[in-house]
């Protein structure tokens, strides 16, 4: 079964767009910092900025040379702290390597960190707390593998990849104990030993590492659950960190790239600014 992230996620953005229509007066507002011309960057962005407008949600924007100081941008963050018409705040990764990311990230409002990141945020994941806010895309995974019937619980789940991003609190969200995790967890990384053994334990793998096509067919168990989160650019084309053509044929449900778990991720940055605005009224 392919698993088609880009329709669950258009079925959550119309039961959004739903609510955010029922509200009358001010709607939700997502405030976005871009820093520099990253093509990358400025693609997400856009992306971003499509889907808050079909979904009912203002978008403000803030685009910023590369040039600008910290001390700069954290005033303007301040200022979107205050602003009680902005729910959400997003600052688009990378920024400029004279700035700080930790001190960007954790000078913005926990109450408006959409996109998970502020430590405070992170710590009420880890400590299972659900009155924070979840990274968007570890949070998409749990609701893509809900919306498959994917059951984690009990289910070793083998997680590729240790970044804060991904790997970190995704863990955290699928080892705790409440329905769509209860599972046990392995992160696997550039150091681990006997790589190919641990992922062929997995029930469910998980792909976070950003190599393409580093998942070999002879990594993967017959008949597990395979979910691809690297978007990489190979021989020009868009590509995943599992090798899709040779391993699809293994699995009961596998991601593709594109078209599986970005979508969720934009779906769930949606989400979370909804639940600002509402945590705010």
């Amino acid at each position: 079964m392919i698993i088609d992230g880009k329709k669950i996620a258009s079925e959550i953005e119309k039961t959004l767009k739903s609510a955010i229509d029922k509200i009358h007066g001010r709607k939700p507002a997502l405030a976005f910092i871009l820093v520099g011309e990253d093509p990358a960057s400025m693609a997400y962005i856009r992306m971003k900025k499509k889907k808050c407008k079909e979904v009912g949600i203002v978008s403000i924007d803030r685009e910023l040379p590369d040039s600008i100081s910290e001390e700069e941008l954290l005033s303007i963050i301040t200022e979107f702290n205050q602003d009680p018409e902005v729910d959400g705040i997003l600052t688009q990764l990378p920024l400029p390597l004279h700035i700080r990311t930790e001190k960007i990230l954790e000078a913005i409002d926990p109450k408006k960190d959409v996109d998970g990141f502020h430590p405070i945020n992170m710590g009420k994941l880890l400590l299972g707390e659900t009155k924070g806010f979840f990274p968007c895309t570890p949070y998409g995974i749990t609701i893509l593998l809900k919306h498959a019937k994917v059951e984690t619980k009990g289910k070793h789940v083998v997680i590729v990849g240790r970044s804060n991003i991904v790997g970190k609190p995704l863990a955290a969200l699928l080892m705790q104990k409440r329905e769509g995790a209860n599972a046990t967890v392995t992160v696997a990384h550039s150091a681990s030993q006997n790589l190919q053994e641990i992922c062929k334990s997995a029930d469910i793998l998980i792909a976070a590492m950003g190599n393409p096509h580093f998942i070999k067919a002879d990594m993967v168990k017959e008949g597990a659950v395979v979910i691809d989160v690297g978007i990489n650019r190979k021989d020009g084309k868009l590509v995943g960190d599992v090798d899709f053509d040779f391993v699809a044929p293994k699995c009961a449900a596998i991601t593709p790239v594109p078209g599986g778990v970005g979508p969720m991720t934009i779906a769930m940055l949606l989400s979370n600014t909804l639940l600002s605005y509402q945590r705010s009224a």
